[in-house]
């Protein structure tokens, strides 16, 4: 494997430590960019309100809601890049060296492959599982070329049986989503559960030289690109602070409900904030009741199931229980709980 990469001029060791660098200081700062952004977009571009948040809210729950809600993208950078690199260092050893895709790709330890990948089957949806095996039979068939080269029988059936078996596989166990959603009229459906398993054998092994850096450098770019932007819009949509209601005593009239989310309770308030960005202090001493709202569940994009296992559950969420209420609180409705 060292040949792969000093025979096309491996990136000199200064430039490598400057892209390290430069990689070392994003990686952290991306994060805390995310988090600020979710309370910016939280005060509704309010400072004064996004700087009250800052003072209460804990770092540790935002931190939590961020690593619930981007789990999954984890593994995804983690064997694409694999995958990518892993094509291009078959298929043009020449310049491989100098392409950074590659040489991280080389690097990769691969426990640090097998974790990815135990992390997707539990976090990803249903629907792109398939794409999850043509990932991992794409890994084993570029590394089967790298380092089983002189091993013919034992490259051709990582490359090709276990692939094809692999596809196979996964094509009966998906065949009956396939027709649902064909049915469904769901044509993207059908091709991301039908496409991955056929196209894994094409992908463990070399493809043209001069269209190497084609199909591998520059979709790795564009995603690195797209990525970014993609991971913010679906953070800024989790929730940080619980959606509650509030009964509050009227001084005339029947007991009013506030609903929002809580910020913090202290001795003297209850401080909320208001979906329309409206902080509230309310007295806790016309405090009736509080309780807990449920987050509005989003209905389905998609109505079709491979044998009882809904295509937009991932296996985490469809095997560990989950809190169901059977009756909607009066007060998450906006009525007092025992109107006069």
């Amino acid at each position: 494997m060292t040949e792969l990469v000093v025979k096309g001029g491996p990136i000199p060791p200064r430039r490598r430590r400057a892209q390290l660098n430069w990689l070392l200081t994003v990686l952290p700062a991306f994060p805390l960019l995310l988090l600020v952004l979710r309370l910016w977009y939280l005060s509704r571009q309010d400072l004064p309100t996004m700087l009250l948040l800052v003072q209460y809210i804990s770092p540790l729950g935002m931190i939590s809601a961020l690593f619930i809600t981007l789990i999954w993208t984890v593994p995804a950078v983690i064997l694409v890049l694999r995958a990518l690199g892993g094509i291009l260092l078959v298929s043009d050893p020449d310049d491989a060296g100098r392409s950074l895709l590659a040489v991280t790709a080389l690097r990769m330890p691969d426990w640090v492959v097998l974790l990815a990948t135990m992390l997707a089957a539990l976090t990803w949806q249903l629907l792109l599982l398939p794409t999850l095996a043509m990932l991992v039979v794409s890994i084993l068939g570029v590394t089967a070329v790298l380092r089983f080269r002189t091993e013919r029988w034992m490259m051709l059936w990582i490359t090709v049986g276990v692939p094809v078996l692999v596809g196979l596989l996964v094509l009966i166990f998906v065949m009956p989503g396939i027709v649902s959603a064909l049915q469904h009229g769901e044509i993207s459906t059908a091709l991301l559960l039908a496409v991955p398993p056929l196209l894994g054998p094409l992908l463990t092994g070399p493809v043209p030289r001069w269209s190497a850096r084609l199909v591998t450098h520059w979709p790795a770019v564009a995603a690195a690109l797209v990525a970014p932007l993609a991971v913010g819009v679906i953070f800024l949509r989790a929730p940080v602070l619980p959606n509650s209601a509030v009964e509050v005593a009227a001084a005339k009239g029947p007991d009013s409900v506030v609903r929002g989310q809580l910020i913090s309770v202290d001795d003297t308030s209850t401080t909320m904030l208001r979906n329309d960005g409206e902080v509230l202090f309310l007295d806790n001493n016309k405090v009736r009741s509080k309780t807990l709202c449920p987050v509005p569940v989003r209905p389905p994009d998609s109505a079709v199931s491979v044998r009882g296992w809904p295509v937009e559950e991932s296996a985490l969420s469809w095997i560990a229980p989950t809190h169901r209420d059977s009756e909607v609180d009066p007060r998450c409705l906006g009525r007092p709980l025992n109107p006069s």
